[in-house]
């Protein structure tokens, strides 16, 4: 279904534009982008004896809206505190998405919304079915509040003890916001992220666990709040939460065996399981670390790229080829190799259409990640695997770097900025919007087969 949208010409006459919701969601994100861009451009933004030119300002908005991470400047000591508020705001928008805080709006305005709000909504969520996707919004929103409120709380009450109350407090709200929207953006200076913190349980456990919330996707986080009345949940959620926990724990194990002589050496036997652990769940779109990400083996720089790759889970704050696109790929070469005619998980059927949209996504994902290391390679002269964990790290929304992005070249700033965009939206979404109308074959064409394998 289409939206309309008018505008008037010179001659005062109104023309109609049909607009996907594919479309509007490109338009919305890069609007949004754009006015935050802007506004981090104002004098009020910067620090004195600083500047912000329109590439850096535009490079720091579409990392917040697209809940990034990855900066050229320091956002601790570059930004004034109207510039943070700004960044936060983005963070909280691109997080949620665009549509939901316009849904929020319009619910406290009493607008009704729409048949043609809820299709923007429902690609927004990236959920299957229309219906109740208002109902999830609101459910969205208030689990948002809550969760965000309680651990700023946590974190302004620890942080308190090493700035005083007042700067404890902007800390954890800005970081609680940051990590449960999996943006990874910090303020606390120097380019360090948490590495002063490796050994605190407080602020790395619930910097973890904001992050997990945030990224296993609103609509399982509603079930499993369900489940004591409900006693089911769907296969979706199921998936998400298997595959979600593989991940983790196998990165935990991988980075303690990979690390444990190098990165790890010095740190007790509580600190090493402690940033094992952190550093299997940031991969997961939110790029916060506990370590010195330059000073690790290729080996861990090549499985935090896997994860980073993977990402969160559909309908969350994070990005990547999302949990589930992984988890039904696997299970059909499972299905495949065990000559099963179907793709079978939890005594289900899996539709074929949605192994073409994982197999789809999964590829076009590739060839964006390959296509622009290999730009950033001739760009700003680097080593491939430097180019493909930034690139990656773009594309998942996630916000790890190993120094590059801070010393990128004006066309390598472009060349992030264009990934981080299509890895907040979706390549698939954005194929969407720049492709003409879909339509349905009016022929249907006889079957021929081909070797494979």
């Amino acid at each position: 279904m289409e939206s309309n949208l008018s505008i008037q010409n010179h001659t005062g006459k109104k023309i109609k534009i049909s607009l996907t919701p594919a479309q509007i969601l490109v338009l919305g994100f890069a609007g949004v982008i754009l006015a935050g861009a802007l506004l981090l451009m104002l004098p009020v933004s910067t620090m004195p004896g600083r500047q912000t030119g329109f590439l850096t300002a535009l490079f720091t908005a579409t990392s917040a809206v697209c809940v990034t991470g990855l900066v050229v400047v320091d956002t601790g000591t570059h930004w004034t505190a109207f510039g943070q508020v700004v960044i936060l705001v983005l963070i909280q928008v691109g997080g949620l998405g665009f549509m939901s805080m316009a849904t929020l709006f319009f619910v406290f305005m009493g607008r009704r919304i729409g048949l043609r709000e809820r299709l923007v909504i429902q690609e927004s969520l990236n959920q299957v079915n229309v219906a109740g996707v208002v109902r999830l919004v609101r459910a969205v929103l208030i689990f948002t509040v809550i969760t965000e409120g309680f651990f700023a709380l946590v974190l302004a009450a620890r942080w308190s003890f090493d700035y005083g109350w007042q700067r404890g407090l902007w800390l954890g709200v800005f970081h609680a916001v940051s990590a449960f929207n999996n943006a990874g953006i910090d303020i606390i200076g120097g380019f360090r992220s948490l590495t002063g913190y490796v050994n605190d349980p407080v602020i790395t456990l619930s910097v973890a666990f904001l992050i997990i919330l945030g990224g296993l996707g609103f609509a399982v986080v509603l079930e499993l709040y369900n489940f004591r009345r409900t006693r089911r949940l769907s296969v979706h959620a199921r998936l998400v939460l298997r595959v979600t926990a593989s991940l983790l724990l196998g990165g935990t194990v991988l980075f303690a065996l990979l690390e444990w002589r190098n990165v790890l050496g010095s740190l007790p036997l509580y600190g090493k399981l402690l940033a094992s652990f952190f550093q299997a769940v940031v991969p997961r779109t939110a790029g916060f670390n506990s370590v010195d990400i330059a000073a690790l083996g290729d080996a861990t720089l090549f499985l935090m790229i896997i994860l980073m790759f993977i990402g969160a889970s559909p309908g969350s704050t994070g990005g990547g080829i999302k949990t589930t696109t992984f988890g039904v790929l696997g299970i059909t070469v499972w299905s495949m190799a065990g000559g099963r005619e179907d793709v079978e998980l939890f005594r289900r059927r899996i539709p074929p259409w949605q192994v073409y949209k994982a197999l789809t996504v999964f590829l076009l994902s590739v060839f964006l990640v390959v296509l622009v290391s290999l730009l950033l390679c001739i760009t700003e002269r680097s080593r491939f695997l430097e180019a493909l964990f930034e690139t990656t790290s773009a594309f998942g929304t996630v916000g790890l770097s190993m120094g590059l992005t801070p010393h990128l070249s004006p066309a390598g700033r472009v060349l992030i900025i264009l990934t981080m965009f299509a890895g907040r939206l979706g390549p698939l979404t954005l194929a969407y919007a720049l492709a003409q109308r879909r339509r349905k074959s009016a022929v249907r064409y006889p079957e021929e087969k081909i070797m494979v394998g």
